[in-house]
């Protein structure tokens, strides 16, 4: 007759279910004595217990990795560099894999081939490779390189952000000229005074 199966039959699998270890049971349970702890320590004394992130003493890797800077004081910050622009990089040597001839480029078309596939971030286009196809480029950002081959192939490009204008170099306020010093005017000599004629000699 095959067992009923119901609430009143139900009971845990065979080998699932431990009894609870008794520590400190006397030597002959075999975790009497140091019940488990060891030896003399740290770990052995009362209220002992292990942090997650401890190491035993070395310096935690939280601590060895890098650290980024906050825009204040210089301290560990949980943010990037204050005004960092985050941009997703494609290569040239990708557009020239994965386009034909007189495609045209936007985030959209990159994200259906499988690059720049992080949404809501700007697309920079940078010059890794050779780019032997004309091609039509709307992204954020390009290189410098990037710019000069994709013209030399004789593809256009337009930006859909506004390159910022360099801030005017600020001159800094010429120093007051210091006053000349006049030269004082030389004095005239006095003229000599002419000689008094020597009277005549009764002799002559």
């Amino acid at each position: 007759m095959a067992q009923e199966i119901g609430l009143h039959s139900l009971k845990p699998k065979d080998g699932s279910r431990h009894r609870k270890k008794r520590i400190g049971r006397g030597e002959g349970s075999g975790y009497g004595k140091t019940a488990g702890r060891g030896e003399k320590g740290a770990g052995a004394r009362a209220g002992a217990k292990k942090r997650v992130n401890f190491e035993g003493g070395q310096m935690p890797i939280h601590m060895r990795m890098r650290k980024l800077r906050g825009p204040h004081m210089k301290k560990s910050m949980p943010f990037e560099q204050f005004g960092r622009t985050q941009t997703q990089p494609v290569n040239l040597k990708d557009l020239d894999a994965r386009f034909d001839s007189g495609a045209e480029i936007t985030p959209e078309s990159l994200r259906e081939k499988g690059l720049a596939t992080r949404k809501d971030v700007p697309v920079k286009v940078l010059g890794d490779g050779d780019l032997g196809k004309k091609l039509t480029v709307r992204v954020h950002y390009v290189s410098k390189s990037a710019r000069e081959k994709i013209e030399g192939a004789g593809g256009t490009l337009e930006l859909l952000v506004e390159p910022k204008k360099p801030k005017p170099a600020k001159q800094k306020p010429a120093p007051p000229a210091e006053p000349v010093a006049e030269a004082p005017e030389p004095e005239e000599a006095p003229e000599p005074e002419a000689a008094e004629p020597e009277p005549a000699s009764e002799e002559e």
